[in-house]
């Protein structure tokens, strides 16, 4: 079956994680993505996270793995006006284009959005950079860290009374990698209708925002500035983890009615008091609320707790470990995991984020090998074997072999 972008040409520049996570799931809805890398040593996420720096069997990590399903390589060599050129003509054939160099990199290659409308008006061109193009911030460069920090998401991550720590998963990365994805299907519909491309911008910054936006708005407010509270939201009580007799588990009753269900279930004596009983009562009692249901869970099991709030729709998670919850039997049965085959190697890895019982996201291609795909690509548009070997003696596509 066809998926919803079938027939949709991207063009893709980025790197790393956020680009590469947005063009993948680009392509799991069928559109077809060509993966531009650099052709010494390609995706700088071919080789993050290995241990020790060893090189798997398989030739590269799982960070690559998770995020470049779906696409073809082609390397090319910006720094070669044969390069360039080839990448214009890709450009002039393409739907979209995605790229995430720092603001004024893709103007120096002479492949701006403006230099490229003309030659195909319809093209949907998607930048994403660190703090956007424009501000005083614009050309300082950041990852996923750097906007942890400077967004105040890191000040308010981990426990009170102790230094900031880091979201453990690169939240800022992949948050953004959504938004890319949004811009893209917007302007794609746009044009759908207009006939007309245009230039679609997000940023590490922008996504770092939406992320954090009710604490910004209640800054903006009223003056307030939330700190870390460890697993505690401010919101309601409970909301946090509570340890258990073999971990912990999460509990949420933000509603009288839910947290009436969640009393009775675990200790109706001790929970079920009538002070507890609003949800002004128990934010004014937060320390004794969170006290008496502390000893009731320190008696249980994580899996009884989960059992008894559950049957009454009660809000809870056990506190699992990344090996616990990518084994959990809820992922697979909700669509959460794909596979293919990578090297001789089976590869299990998340799937888009979303289910689409019409048209559905597909595995058609695993990861590619770096430029493994560069001839088949050139092809598909249109380059001759005569120009496939002008570009190449000029560099296009790496040094020339002899």
């Amino acid at each position: 079956m066809a998926g919803p972008l079938d027939g949709v040409r991207v063009i893709d520049f980025s790197r790393v994680f956020a680009g590469p996570a947005a063009t993948q799931i680009l392509g799991d809805l069928g559109a077809e993505i060509v993966k531009i890398e650099e052709p010494s040593a390609g995706d700088e996420a071919r080789f993050l996270g290995l241990r020790d720096g060893n090189m798997p069997e398989r030739g590269v990590s799982a960070c690559f793995l998770a995020l470049n399903r779906n696409k073809q390589s082609l390397t090319l060599d910006l720094k070669t006006e044969a390069g360039i050129a080839v990448a214009r003509r890709l450009a002039a054939g393409a739907d979209v284009l995605v790229h995430n160099f720092r603001p004024g990199a893709m103007t120096r290659f002479g492949l701006s959005y403006e230099a490229l409308r003309a030659a195909n008006p319809g093209l949907v061109y998607c930048e994403f950079t660190a703090y956007g193009a424009d501000g005083p911030m614009a050309h300082i460069g950041a990852n996923d860290l750097a906007l942890q920090a400077h967004s105040g998401l890191m000040s308010m991550t981990g426990e009170p009374g102790r230094p900031p720590v880091r979201v453990g998963t690169a939240a800022i990365d992949l948050h953004g990698a959504l938004a890319m994805v949004a811009g893209i299907l917007g302007a794609l519909y746009h044009r759908e209708r207009t006939g007309e491309g245009q230039f679609v911008e997000s940023s590490l910054l922008l996504s770092s925002a939406h992320l954090m936006s009710y604490f910004y708005t209640e800054y903006w407010l009223d003056g307030v500035e939330r700190r870390a509270m460890g697993t505690a939201n401010h919101l309601s009580v409970p909301n946090q983890v509570f340890p258990t007799k073999d971990g912990g588990v999460v509990i949420i009753a933000p509603s009288d009615v839910m947290w009436r269900r969640c009393a009775e279930a675990l200790d109706p004596e001790r929970l079920a008091k009538p002070e507890y009983r609003t949800t002004t009562d128990r934010q004014r009692l937060k320390d004794e609320v969170i006290g008496a249901i502390t000893d009731v869970t320190l008696s249980m099991t994580s899996d009884e707790i989960i059992e008894r709030l559950g049957a009454v729709r009660v809000n809870v998670a056990k506190v699992n470990s990344v090996g616990e919850a990518a084994s959990s039997e809820q992922l697979r049965a909700a669509g959460g995991v794909v596979e293919f085959d990578y090297g001789g190697e089976h590869v299990q890895a998340v799937s888009a984020p979303f289910r689409m019982h019409g048209t559905p996201a597909t595995v058609r291609r695993a990861p590619p090998g770096l430029g493994a795909d560069t001839v088949e690509v050139l092809k598909t548009f249109s380059f001759g074997d005569d120009e496939i070997a002008v570009a190449t003696r000029g560099g296009a596509f790496g040094p020339p072999r002899d």
